[in-house]
């Protein structure tokens, strides 16, 4: 329940409390007095876009509190985003001039997300001018969903829902990476083969260019390892013979002093050494073959390589071993994702199961719903002086899922006997939705867990028994709940439990407005004003005080 409301420095109004209570609140006033500015104000808690050219006096911020009576239903709420739960709660705003805006619950900043979302829970602010909801799909599900038992399963559907819509967005992004992959899939296995064609991992570069030059320059090694055996081993001239004479002499010289027999002993090494040196090198030229085959091997490994490092723009082997296993990656990434759309299909054709059977439960309650929608409805259509009104739910079988299950609703509507069921919104006229929308609030409100509504001028365009009934039916809502009407008829002001009025009035040469609480005897004088204009008519009080009764 709206418990208290406070505005300062808004468009205006300077400074202004009001304090609410239960059941029928009415607010009156003149045209121009400042009503809508209260009602906007009031929208700024619902969480709307704030205006800077609101604020009344640039040097100071505005501010709008509201105080709310609530139980501990909202106990959950608070817990989740970490406020601090009051049965008191205070939702204010505060418009500051340099046009930004703070949202605050219990004296705790929040964001405007979570400032409408209690909001919404708390109040209904429903315009003359807002009959067009009535039109809208959505609307007219949570109507019918009202009225029927579908309350929590409509919630619990509408999750499982977007878990599903989810699902289809998740396998749809699967299909589109491996349709993109797949693109390149038949190159990128072309190119792996031929990375797999050489075992990279064992290839060695430096081997191959060796083997390779040794084979190419077989007849060059051979004869100059010959020429140099011969040099070597020449009869008489070779070094050979000449280093044998040099470790004969120098052995006798080491025979004639000790101190010679150091040089002696490394010169004995050196020339073992010096034979096996040669018996390696002729042995060495002896073995040389050359081969075409293994050439022609090698020549190939070596084109081969060098193929792949030009096509892939690398220089070593170490490179191509990074892209090769890049493509083998991905292979592995195709045949992941080939997984992950399977196991997503399973999830959603589980998902679409559930929903198929949550959907025909709404659909069955909603069916059974309607009949005591439409009797109660034209039957209060009539006591608000629509006799002749019609009105159908058509619930269509839809083949996909939606928000609200597997059908469409659409409203039909006619107000007089002898015309066909039009969908409302062309069959409506403007003195007509009024009297709808209020019908249908009358029934929302009964079934939907909102503590407080506001009406402002729905009850516009209509007078004497209508207006009599429209108070009738107003008054039976704020039974249950509290209503806030703002009105400009007599019939609704007289059934008040509580009456206000919005007064502008000049303070030290500035306008303001401001709203007053109306005592017994100033409530029945705004009523014969209501009837009589200005001028108060004993007539006018007279009736005042029937309608009082």
């Amino acid at each position: 329940m709206l418990s208290r409301i406070f505005i300062q420095n808004f468009a205006l109004i300077d400074s202004l409390e009001i304090t609410l209570n239960k059941g029928l609140q009415v607010i009156t006033g003149e045209t121009g007095a400042g009503k809508s500015i209260i009602l906007g104000a009031l929208r700024l808690i619902l969480g709307e876009r704030a205006d800077v050219k609101s604020i009344q006096s640039s040097d100071a911020k505005s501010i709008v509190e509201a105080e709310f009576i609530i139980n501990e239903n909202f106990k959950i709420f608070f817990e989740e985003n970490d406020l601090d739960f009051d049965v008191n709660t205070v939702i204010r705003r505060e418009l500051l001039p340099t046009g930004k805006s703070r949202a605050f619950i219990n004296d705790v900043p929040v964001t405007l997300e979570i400032l409408k979302k209690l909001s919404e829970k708390l109040i209904d602010i429903h315009s003359q001018f807002e009959t067009s909801n009535l039109f809208d799909e959505e609307y007219q599900f949570k109507m019918i969903d009202g009225l029927s038992k579908n309350k929590t399963s409509i919630i619990k559907y509408q999750q499982d829902f977007s878990d599903y819509k989810k699902l289809v967005k998740e396998l749809e992004d699967f299909k589109n990476q491996l349709a993109e992959g797949s693109k390149e899939s038949d190159y990128k296995v072309f190119l792996l083969e031929e990375l797999l064609e050489i075992n990279l991992d064992l290839f060695d570069l430096e081997d191959v260019q060796n083997k390779l030059s040794k084979q190419e320059n077989a007849e060059t090694i051979v004869e100059n390892l010959s020429i140099i055996f011969n040099k070597m081993d020449q009869e008489e001239v070779g070094v050979l013979d000449s280093l044998l004479d040099v470790k004969t002499k120098l052995s006798k010289v080491a025979s004639l002093s000790h101190e010679y027999s150091r040089l002696n002993q490394r010169l004995e090494e050196q020339f073992v050494e010096f034979k096996d040196f040669l018996f390696d090198l002729q042995n060495e030229a002896d073995k040389m073959e050359t081969d075409p085959e293994v050439l022609t091997d090698l020549s190939l490994q070596l084109n081969k390589i060098n193929s792949l490092f030009l096509k892939h723009k690398v220089n070593s082997v170490e490179g191509l071993i990074d892209i090769r296993d890049e493509i083998q990656n991905e292979q592995t990434g195709f045949a992941e994702l080939e997984f992950l759309i399977n196991q997503t299909e399973q999830k959603i054709a589980i998902a679409a199961e559930g929903l198929e059977k949550a959907s025909t439960e709404l659909s069955q309650n909603r069916k059974k719903s309607v009949p005591g929608f439409i009797k109660k409805t034209e039957k209060l259509l009539n006591q608000l002086g629509l006799e002749k009104a019609k009105i159908e739910v058509q619930l269509t079988d839809l083949k996909n899922f939606t928000n609200f299950g597997k059908e469409n609703i659409q409203l039909l509507f006619q107000a007089n006997s002898g015309f066909p069921l039009k969908p409302i919104q062309t069959a409506i006229s403007g003195g007509e939705r009024s009297r709808v929308m209020l019908s249908i609030k009358k029934f929302m409100a009964e079934n939907a867990e909102l503590p407080t509504l506001i009406l402002d001028e729905i009850d516009t365009g209509v007078s004497g028994k209508v207006a009599e009934e429209i108070g009738n039916v107003m008054k039976d809502m704020s039974e249950n709940m509290q209503l806030i009407v703002i009105s400009h008829l007599a019939q609704v002001a007289a059934k008040g439990n509580d009456n206000y009025k919005v007064i502008k009035r000049e303070v030290s040469g500035k306008t303001q407005s401001t709203i007053i609480s109306l005592n017994q005897e100033e409530k029945l004088q705004e009523i014969a004003q209501l009837l009589s204009g200005a001028q108060i008519t004993e007539a006018a009080i007279s009736q005042a005080k029937e309608l009082m009764k």
